[in-house]
């Protein structure tokens, strides 16, 4: 293992908290994917320049999204020594691993977010993949995350690392072999994708496998474990979220058996809701009290709506649409791949084939369902918000600009040129958007 630096050596960080300045996780603050106060455009044009602030070439494959502090931009990619590394994206049902297990190095990059300059780079670690990656996926999934004080980066099986804001390693976590596919054909590996989250001095990852799946609580500064729980669960991709709920911090993990609610600081297990399906991969999002949980494995396709604060077995009777800690549930509505995102009182689904719903957080009521007139390869990213408008990135390489509210208006469909399979990062008055090649800035 080694770091490499580059000549350009940033000044200490210092603590912004603007949340139009931070986006320390996956989908920013709380995993909310919203932040107001940008003042983007509605319309670019990447080939011609307009609007774009600057392109800088990421090397090797990688679905994270990039992480911002105050001034800086962090970012992950996975390099292999095979030239045609690459993934599949697109609508189908093929379950294969890639065949790609040659050397490969994980790597995190800081740029200047401004300018795209870099900051640094340094090697999490090098060697031959621990496992195998859906054809559609990466070695490097997972999205960073920082506080403004380190950078913690998650591999899978490869490990997780927390680095300083000068780029020098501080820790690597040892975490097994993460055996992550279908669970009903074990025999398919898909790789990991669940991003770390920090929780004041701790880094929370969830890991549910095929067998002794588990969420682990560690040190932000060491790497040392403070707490580990063990999960009866399916393998599931998606995010955790710490919600400040009435009665104190609940850490909420969406899986199959059940959606479960933990104390972030002690990982005791809080409460449990039954009856998702059997593939989960958005993340929890939550607003208003009510904390949103959503997957789209036929045939549940469940979208439900738990009270924070609720304690026990959460599990509706059949026949149940709600209860004490549910405020309300529907099914075959929920989205497979992408997050939703909650904006000004309402929800807003995406799903993989381009289908678009809003609908009232408070009680779950339809207002509309649109299809959004994509080229073909349908959607994987999450839609993220600011400023009254919503931005819907396509695998094809389009973002859709939506207005939100109660009337579906497309205000634009904008081509950057590239795959898009990571959800976007907002910060400054800036669009920042991971495509297959390229980091883009769009902004005024």
């Amino acid at each position: 293992m080694r770091e490499k630096f580059l000549k350009v050596r940033p000044a200490a960080a210092v603590p912004v908290k603007s949340s139009a300045v931070n986006w320390p996780s996956f989908r920013g603050r709380d995993a909310a994917g919203v932040a107001d106060g940008q003042d983007l455009p509605d319309e670019w044009d990447s080939e011609k320049g307009e609007n774009i602030r600057w392109k800088k070439r990421i090397p090797g494959l990688a679905h994270s999204s990039p992480v911002i502090w105050g001034d800086r931009l962090f970012v992950t990619s996975a390099i292999s020594s095979k030239n045609d590394a690459s993934f599949k994206p697109g609508l189908y049902g093929d379950p294969a691993a890639d065949a790609d297990r040659s050397k490969h190095r994980w790597m995190v990059y800081c740029l200047d977010k401004k300018s795209g300059k870099s900051l640094w780079e340094s090697v999490a670690t090098e060697g031959t993949p621990r496992e195998k990656r859906h054809i559609k996926a990466t070695f490097a999934n997972a999205s960073p995350a920082t506080d403004g004080r380190y950078v913690i980066a998650f591999f899978g099986s490869q490990g997780l690392f927390g680095f300083d804001l000068e780029g020098k390693k501080l820790w690597s976590k040892a975490l097994g072999r993460l055996d992550a596919g279908a669970y009903d054909l074990p025999e398919y590996e898909w790789g990991t994708a669940s991003s770390p989250v920090i929780y004041r001095d701790l880094v929370i990852v969830q890991c549910d496998i095929q067998e002794e799946s588990f969420i682990l609580g560690v040190d932000i500064r060491t790497g040392e474990t403070r707490w580990k729980t063990d999960r009866d669960e399916l393998p599931s991709w998606g995010t955790p979220a710490v919600i400040e709920g009435p009665k104190g911090p609940e850490l909420v993990t969406n899986a199959s058996n059940f959606i479960r609610g933990y104390d972030p600081l002690s990982g005791k297990e809080l409460w449990r809701l039954g009856g998702s399906s059997k593939i989960t991969a958005p993340t929890p999002v939550f607003s208003d009290g009510l904390i949103i949980v959503s997957s789209g494995r036929h045939p549940e396709r469940p979208r439900c709506a738990g009270r924070a604060g609720s304690r026990g077995d959460l599990t509706l009777a059949k026949g149940e649409t709600s209860n004490a800690g549910v405020a309300w549930s529907r099914v075959r509505r929920g989205p497979y791949m992408p997050t939703p995102v909650i904006y000004r009182g309402l929800l807003y689904v995406l799903h993989n084939n381009g289908l678009f719903d809003c609908y009232e957080l408070a009680t779950g009521k339809e207002i509309y369902r649109q299809r959004l007139r994509h080229g073909g390869s349908g959607f994987s990213a999450s839609p993220v918000a600011a400023d009254g408008k919503l931005y819907l990135p396509s695998e094809d390489g389009d973002i859709f600009v939506i207005r939100a509210g109660r009337e579906f208006k497309q205000l634009a469909r904008n081509p950057v040129g590239e795959f898009l399979m990571a959800t976007p990062a907002l910060s400054g008055g800036t669009l920042y958007v991971r495509a297959h090649h390229h980091l883009v800035a769009i902004g005024r």
